[in-house]
């Protein structure tokens, strides 16, 4: 849990940078940037949006990347999700393992703008509750 809330910033400081995520995941792609690394950015874009959320409604929330747990938290607490939104959890394989090489299929451009939608889907829902 977050020592003290207010020192983690405000709402819409979150959700700024949920936009700043999602305008990297954006940018137009060389060959020397991998679909993984633009999903990455569409992850923490839908986290940071999420944590707005919690944030704004006053729920304490532990430091994840694991957005399965920032939508639960949301739901118990009686906040209602959208389809879309509860989609985000499918991001959260695009936060630590994706990153880095290893033993993984590699992420297709198809999978990338998978993401890309539900994010946006995300921080449009979370703009709309902060």
């Amino acid at each position: 849990m977050p020592p003290d809330a207010s020192s983690l910033g405000t709402p819409l400081d979150w959700l700024n940078r949920a936009k700043s995520n999602l305008a990297i995941a954006r940018q137009p792609r060389t060959d020397e940037i991998y679909w993984e690394d633009l999903c990455f950015e569409t992850q923490q874009a839908a986290e940071k949006a999420l944590k707005a959320v919690l944030l704004a409604r006053g729920i304490k929330f532990r430091f994840v990347h694991d957005l399965s747990e920032l939508l639960t938290a949301l739901e118990q607490n009686g906040i209602s999700l959208p389809p879309d939104v509860k989609e985000a959890a499918i991001l959260t394989d695009y936060s630590v393992e994706a990153r880095y090489p290893g033993p993984f299929e590699p992420v297709t451009q198809e999978e990338f703008l998978e993401s890309l939608r539900i994010a946006e889907a995300v921080v449009a829902w979370a703009g709309e509750q902060v």
